[in-house]
């Protein structure tokens, strides 16, 4: 069993993005840390350049059971035993997410997008305190002008079987980098399977709306509760920058050059259609600033 493994979901899109990731996990951890990428089918032949011993590809039906099949032409999947509704192709990105760290041998899982970039060194010890893994919480960030982040919570409280959230503001567990237990991730899906008397995955792809770290989240400090929970993360292990609006070099420098100084990642969204040029420029920015 190594110490810790890397997950990310990605698509032929994402693939430069993924390409400048997996060099930096390649950089910045240990030799025995696996990255796996999970991809489409079609998409199996571009990422299969990075296969080897420090990276696994997946292709969703390798983790998914045969009664999912993908809908051609489409985001969508479909659950054989209970066709409607269909899967939306980001819930299903969440399911596979919780299926591969559910089923890695590793201590730690690190959960990573395609648009982070790691820029220090990253092992297991980061995310722990006194020998128990730590979590990613940001204490009353949910407010309720939050409308998807406020149904995530009842939604993950439905399927662990808890009351109805209490007002917000709640607390927030969703980040672009996040570490999980796997021994963690495989009690939770036992709990969705006592509570909901359903397969957890097909529990979980049965909700319209669903976010994995608040599940995750929510059942860390609700279920497994206060005395065993692990302690409070910081909240700046991934630097980010959330607009939608493109960088350009200037502006790249600027953001780079306030790295935090516990910072281990960044994160320019993809959504903002950086060019990759200048997300390179802000990834190597950063590293200078880490080497100084």
């Amino acid at each position: 069993m190594s110490e810790l493994a890397v997950i990310t979901p990605s698509y032929a899109p994402d693939a430069d993005l993924f390409a400048e990731l997996h060099r930096s996990v390649l950089a910045h951890t240990s030799d025995d840390t696996v990255h796996h990428v999970i991809v489409p089918p079609a998409d199996r032949a571009l990422f299969s350049q990075y296969g080897g011993p420090r990276c696994r590809v997946w292709t969703y039906p390798e983790l998914l059971p045969r009664r999912y099949t993908h809908l051609p032409r489409t985001g969508l999947w479909m659950n054989l035993r209970r066709p409607w509704p269909p899967v939306r192709g980001w819930v299903m990105q969440q399911t596979l997410k919780i299926a591969a760290a559910g089923a890695v041998d590793a201590d730690v899982v690190l959960l990573a997008d395609s648009d982070v970039v790691l820029v220090r060194p990253t092992a297991s010890e980061r995310f722990t305190t006194d020998g128990r893994l730590r979590l990613y919480r940001e204490e009353k960030a949910v407010t309720s002008g939050m409308d998807r982040h406020v149904r995530w919570h009842h939604v993950a409280r439905r399927l662990l079987g808890l009351p109805p959230a209490p007002e917000p503001p709640l607390p927030d567990y969703v980040s672009p980098l996040n570490f999980w237990d796997p021994q963690i991730v495989r009690a939770m899906q036992q709990r969705i399977r006592e509570t909901t008397g359903r397969d957890w995955m097909d529990a979980f792809n049965s909700q319209l709306h669903i976010s994995e770290f608040i599940l995750y989240g929510v059942f860390v400090d609700e279920i497994l509760g206060a005395s065993t929970a692990p302690p409070l993360s910081d909240i700046t292990i991934c630097y980010n920058r959330w607009d939608r609006t493109p960088l350009d070099h200037d502006e790249a420098m600027a953001f780079a050059d306030r790295l935090p100084s516990d910072a281990i990642a960044m994160m320019i969204s993809a959504k903002s259609n950086t060019p990759q040029g200048v997300r390179l420029a802000a990834a190597r920015r950063c590293a200078e600033l880490v080497g100084e």
